[in-house]
């Protein structure tokens, strides 16, 4: 009787089971395929039990195929070399077509390396590590998401909080662990985000060395944490994590998906102290066949194992990457109409690959489709971890960002973007970074720039920042802390991160830029020299000299003596005023020209050439006696100030003193850059010791003082009538404040920065405020029209034209006249010419013939007319008595005159 159940139970499965076809059918191609787990692990457990599942179930929908595989399963024992070993032997003794794992990213390395020489596909679906790509190796497929593909959507939850400046990553010390932290650092740096710690954690960590990792971590200001481990080391984390007071108020914890229940399910204990966490796993849309499987998986084993409490995505993973090879193998066996076993070890693995590429259908876990490789990320969801469970806040998708809804349109609000998360201490508070420790320079002087008292700032710096903060994006949580020091030592507070900035009238210069980063400048830039003026002009004996300069004063004379020749030239051989000893015609060429100074001049010119000479000189002289008597006018009742120094080498040649603002940057510029010696330097503090240092009769009186621009501008508001500013401005790049190098904030508060200079409104407040600090004193002159260091002398090329049009006046008339002298003599200086005398007797002689007297002028024709009139009788005369002693007197003076004028 038992026999016959036997058998009847036979016939049953034999007719009725999907998965065995009756004797009548083909036989068929059996392929081998290999497959690479870690057996003792909860994801090499499920991964096995999902294949075999997958192989039932494929076949019993696609009885008909002529292609099985068969899955030959080895234990890689979590360990590389086994892993290798294994694939070694599956390629080489069983000949598979296709090794499926192996299960981590280290165990895959070298596997993808064999399969590539052996042109055998290796297709791992929780090989995730971004270091293993597709594109790198020909013969490697992955069937699973890349680990990077998470990134973006852990950044727009870093983004979306946007007090979480700072995130600091802790993960595991393998290849799975290592390989995703580059990219999580680029996708933080676009959100705005830095990393300022990282803690790396070996797997062989045991509760007591974690612990002492998250204390050191816990001693930092990081507050936002971020986790990339696998379950097993993750569990033992936050286990200690919790312990270490980790896991209260005040703390952000996100994980990626590799902690998530969905990848790698952990235990209970596990989940209760990950109460708060927020993270990011693959979204996997729920379908009849997904349900089904899972309950099914419960219900259906082919082996006992502890360690499978359910269904993970890399059992799913596992589960559509049996289909996608059972599909391909079939579609290469049929294009072939061969068995697979008879294509040549090349043929078979580099068209079973291309089938693998083409595959596409919609699996468990969604759209199975292969992009360059690997399986094309969709959507991730946002889940946190509260009551023991995760709850879903939200989506993510390359395309919206983050949203509540799964088909919802994105928010434009960032803080709408997801459900209000519970975090740890069951707050829905935020949890903010730690205050920024901002350091104050402790300054004695100059409050108008900064002044700290009773743990607050004012003045113009910390307006400036005041205003920057309000641009912010977000609220910045900040505490000040004064310091007593020099500016650089306290800059490099940060670099010793006892101060996470510096906020004050810092001076960016590049050897501070080498620990610190500074924010763009909100000041004015540069280093110059003010000095003691002096007011010398007035005072000087000599002061009448000064409205012409040297040069215009000799132009000045020889022009005078030369318009004095040409005039006596012109007027030798016509007017006797012009002739006479020669004494007398030297003393004339200078008197006629210089009284014209004055107009004072009373000789009467008769040449035409002469008169239009004058008229041009006299012009001449006008503008420049006018322009002499206002330049002296000016210099006599305006103060005219000059400086006492205006080289700083001449100062440091010279040994004398020079002052400085103390703690600042400066005393190093003047000892390096300039050369000064130390005893040379004095330190000053505040504006009163500034104006002590350069008064006269001070013992520890400076030649001169250098700081920076706004402080010099300070002090000469309020003392502009004593000192000026002078020499060359030394190139710095102004005031900015500084945070710690690599810091977010930099960016974030020079665009605020940049802001509020482009804020019309905002920079009229500030104008205000600036006026409140600078402007804001006692109105002086404008020092500018009373500092002069070389005197306002005219120059010979403001009266160039003047000269030229003078001179060229004098050079016309006086070659015209010489050339009617000529053609008028030209017979007598013809003979003289042809004499066999030397040159300079020709030269004498011509001389002298110039300096006779022209007797055909009108002057001399005249005269001699008068003289004519004399030497005549009157008719009437001749017949009175005494005529003829009247006639002999006549004749007497005729002799005389013509005496007279025979010696003129």
């Amino acid at each position: 009787m038992g026999n016959q159940k036997r058998f009847l139970w036979f016939i049953f499965i034999v007719l009725f089971s999907p998965g065995i076809e009756p004797s009548t059918t083909k036989e068929v191609i059996r392929v081998p395929v290999g497959v690479v787990l870690n057996l003792n692990s909860s994801v090499g457990a499920m991964a096995e039990k999902c294949m075999t599942m997958a192989l039932h179930d494929f076949y019993a929908k696609h009885a008909h195929y002529q292609t099985r595989l068969s899955l030959l399963t080895r234990d890689s024992k979590n360990d590389v070399v086994s892993a290798a070993f294994e694939a070694m032997h599956l390629i080489n003794i069983e000949n598979v077509s296709a090794i499926i794992g192996p299960q981590s990213s280290a165990e895959a390395k070298f596997v993808i390396e064999l399969g590539r020489r052996n042109h055998v596909p290796i297709i791992s679906f929780s090989a995730t590590s971004p270091s293993l790509s597709p594109s790198h190796s020909s013969f490697f497929i992955r069937t699973g998401f890349s680990d990077s593909a998470q990134v973006e959507a852990i950044a727009a939850i870093v983004g979306a909080y946007s007090k979480w400046l700072e995130v600091v990553l802790i993960y595991e010390d393998t290849e799975y662990g290592n390989s995703l932290i580059p990219y999580l650092v680029d996708a933080f740096q676009k959100v705005g985000a830095r990393v300022p710690h990282r803690s790396v954690i070996p797997p062989h960590y045991n509760d007591t060395e974690i612990l002492k990792e998250l204390n050191r971590l816990n001693s930092t200001r990081g507050r936002i944490f971020l986790v990339h481990m696998t379950a097993s080391l993750g569990s033992k984390l936050f286990l200690s994590a919790s312990k270490a007071g980790m896991m209260t108020e005040g703390y952000g914890w996100i994980v990626t998906e590799g902690l998530s229940t969905l990848l790698d399910p952990v235990g209970s204990r596990t989940m209760d102290s990950m109460q708060g966490v927020v993270g990011v796993r693959p979204y996997i849309p729920m379908s009849k066949e997904l349900e089904d499987f899972v309950l099914r998986m419960k219900r259906f084993r082919f082996r006992k194992s502890s360690k499978i409490t359910g269904v993970n995505l890399f059992g799913l993973w596992a589960y559509d990457t049996v289909w996608a090879l059972a599909m391909a193998v079939e579609k290469v066996g049929t294009a072939s109409r061969v068995d697979l076993a008879s294509l040549g070890t090349g043929d078979r693995g580099q068209n079973l690959l291309d089938a693998i590429l083409d595959s596409e259908f919609e699996g468990l876990s969604g759209n199975f489709r292969l992009v360059k490789g690997q399986l094309e990320a969709s959507t991730f969801e946002v889940f946190n971890v509260i009551g023991g469970k995760e709850r879903i806040i939200g989506y993510w998708n390359q395309k919206k960002g983050l949203s509540r809804k799964l088909n919802g349109a994105a928010e434009l609000d960032k803080r709408k973007t997801l459900e209000k998360p519970i975090w740890p201490g069951y707050t829905t508070d935020i949890p903010p970074t730690k205050k920024l420790r901002i350091g104050v320079p402790l300054k004695k002087g100059f409050y108008e720039f900064l002044k700290f008292e009773n743990n607050n700032i004012s003045g113009f710096s910390a307006e400036i920042f005041f205003a920057a903060e309000k641009k912010l994006p977000f609220s910045l949580s900040y505490e000040f802390s004064a310091f007593a020091g020099t500016y650089d030592d306290l800059l490099y507070q940060i670099h010793l991160q006892k101060y996470d900035a510096v906020v004050g009238d810092t001076t960016i210069i590049a050897n501070r830029s080498l620990y610190v980063d500074f924010t763009l400048p909100y000041s004015e830039s540069g280093v110059s020299m003010i000095v003691l003026t002096e007011d010398s002009e007035r005072n000087s004996v000599w002061i009448f000299l000064k409205p012409l300069s040297l040069g215009l004063w000799l132009t000045t004379g020889v022009a005078f003596i030369f318009t004095g020749f040409v005039i006596w030239l012109l007027e030798h051989r016509e007017n006797t005023e012009f002739r006479g000893p020669p004494q007398q015609q030297l003393g004339m060429i200078f008197w006629f020209s210089f009284s014209t100074l004055v107009f004072a001049h009373r000789e009467k010119v008769v040449n035409n050439w002469s008169r239009f000479v004058l008229i041009i000189w006299v012009f001449v002289v006008l503008i420049l006696t006018q322009s002499y008597t206002a330049s002296l006018a000016s210099m006599l009742t305006v103060q005219k100030l000059q400086p006492a120094f205006t080289d700083i080498k001449e100062i440091q040649r010279n040994g004398y003193k020079v002052g400085y603002q103390n703690s600042s940057f400066i005393k190093g510029f003047l000892m390096e850059h300039l050369n000064f010696d130390e005893t040379q330097l004095v330190p000053l503090v505040t504006i009163q010791d500034y104006h002590n240092a350069l008064s006269r009769g001070n013992k520890n009186r400076v030649a001169a003082i250098l700081d920076e621009v706004p402080y010099l501008k300070l002090i000469l508001k309020k003392k502009c009538s004593k000192y000026t500013m002078v020499g060359p401005t030394y190139k710095t790049d102004g005031f900015g404040f500084a945070f710690q190098s690599g810091s977010s904030l930099v960016s974030y508060l020079s665009s605020a920065i940049l802001n509020v200079t482009q804020d019309k409104n905002q920079m009229d407040k500030l104008q205000s405020t600036y006026f409140d600090y600078f402007d804001n004193q006692p109105a002086c002159e404008d020092q500018s029209a009373k500092i002069s260091s070389e005197g306002p002398s005219l120059g010979v090329y403001s009266f160039g034209g003047l000269f030229i049009i003078a001179g060229v006046v004098s050079m016309v008339a006086l070659s015209m006249y010489m050339y009617h002298f000529l053609c008028s003599h030209w017979p007598a200086l013809r003979t003289i010419s042809s004499s066999e005398s030397r040159f300079w007797e020709k030269l004498v002689e011509v001389a002298k013939h110039f300096d006779k007297k022209d007797l055909t002028s009108h002057q001399f024709k005249r005269r001699e007319s008068r003289v004519h009139a004399l030497d005549t009788p009157d008719e009437g005369l001749a017949a009175a008595p005494g005529a003829n002693d009247m006639q002999n007197n006549s004749a007497g003076t005729h002799i005389i005159v013509e005496n007279n004028l025979g010696h003129e």
